[in-house]
């Protein structure tokens, strides 16, 4: 289910329910350790590529995942993406057919993955890898989004997602901090981290915690919005979004412009129930303010519902896309090149 991440996840120093949750943190930090370590998985006969992070929550896979897919696709490629469809009744596999698939069948991300490239849900990631090999071309690429603690597919290439702002927040392992898993057996995944936010530089303080865990190359990156987030800029807005980090959302609207007079924020995933669409749209209406949500809100949203069928036809999205700059895309483009010449 759903959940709003604890704010003292990302607070500074112990806390008391770090402290409390601890003994549960161990436990579980010791069983994802070894799921990873003692790992059979399945090898495809394409090529994986993993787009993950180190921590729950988000922190920009999907907009990297499908700037990644372009990059593949630019190689003479052909992309597709594996998801596990989380917040879908679907356990797959099955591909992702936006004329009758919605949120509720196969999750948000993959209704948004599937608008550029084909893609395919699946519990089991093997499984999935395997019902794309079946109706894919030699050319064929698969790419996960999200996936990179799952140990039931090999992957050619593990790049890992990584907060600028919040970084590994107090380094803890669920359920006393953010981590998915101990981080020194993740950094140990992954070939290419990038480290995602306004305030990157080449002095970060992210970036001596990462030299002491890993290798891997680091490269610097930004969600951005479109070009199209100018029609904002000077409007009053009534902003919502069900996302990990809805502060993140809501400065990127203030940065493009826009008069954010109210915000509602709710737990990753979330499911709008009727009372509160009519909420929000009566908010809006005293306000005279435009709604504006993520793409992945406004792809929940029930059109089968009566008010939240009229949010949706009230409402616009911030589309975003990742950018990585100067010499990060050539790391990028070689380490994407060296992935794909890998042999079969």
């Amino acid at each position: 289910m759903p959940v709003s991440e604890p704010g003292w996840w990302y607070g500074r120093g112990n806390t008391w329910q770090a402290a409390l949750l601890s003994p549960v943190a161990a436990l579980y930090g010791a069983i994802a350790r070894r799921r990873i370590l003692n790992a059979n998985p399945y090898r495809a006969r394409l090529p994986v590529i993993c787009i993950g992070n180190f921590t729950a929550g988000g922190s920009g896979k999907t907009p990297l995942a499908i700037l990644i897919a372009k990059l593949v696709s630019e190689n003479g490629r052909e992309p597709w993406f594996l998801s596990r469809g989380y917040g879908g009744k679907l356990d797959g596999p099955i591909r992702v057919d936006l004329a009758h698939h919605d949120a509720r069948d196969v999750g948000d991300e993959p209704l948004l993955l599937a608008r550029a490239f084909p893609t395919v849900i699946a519990r089991d990631r093997g499984k999935g890898a395997v019902s794309i090999e079946r109706v894919a071309s030699e050319r064929a690429v698969i790419i996960m989004d999200d996936g990179l603690q799952n140990p039931t597919l090999m992957k050619d290439l593990s790049i890992a997602v990584v907060d600028a702002r919040r970084g590994f927040g107090n380094g803890c392992v669920i359920p006393a901090g953010p981590l998915r898993a101990p981080l020194d057996v993740q950094a140990g995944l992954v070939q290419l981290i990038v480290l995602m936010g306004r305030d990157q530089q080449a002095d970060h303080p992210l970036l001596h915690t990462i030299r002491g865990l890993t290798d891997a190359p680091v490269v610097f990156g930004e969600t951005r919005p479109d070009v199209a987030a100018k029609r904002l800029n000077g409007r009053k807005v009534l902003a919502f979004a069900g996302i990990a980090n809805p502060a993140r959302f809501f400065l990127s609207l203030k940065n493009v412009g826009a008069d954010v007079v109210a915000t509602r924020a709710f737990a990753d995933h979330h499911a709008y129930s009727e009372a509160e669409a009519q909420d929000l749209l009566s908010a809006a209406d005293r306000l005279g303010a435009a709604l504006v949500t993520t793409e992945k809100d406004f792809v929940r949203l029930d059109e089968r519902s009566e008010f939240c069928a009229d949010l949706k036809s009230r409402s616009e999205t911030l589309a975003v896309a990742t950018v990585i700059d100067g010499d990060g895309i050539e790391v990028l483009r070689q380490t994407l090149r060296n992935a794909l010449e890998r042999p079969g």
